[in-house]
């Protein structure tokens, strides 16, 4: 069975000049955020 492609998405489309976003899964939100640093975290 083919697996569709996965989707890729930019950071920059993401967050549109800002630095955290949340995403609401299952009920739950989740923050994600760009460090100081330029990496991201993804906190419950």
């Amino acid at each position: 069975m083919m697996r569709a492609p996965m989707r890729v998405l930019t950071s920059q489309s993401l967050f549109v000049g800002e630095h955290e976003i949340g995403i609401e899964h299952h009920g739950a939100l989740y923050r994600l955020k760009i460090t100081r640093q330029g990496k991201l975290i993804l906190n419950k």
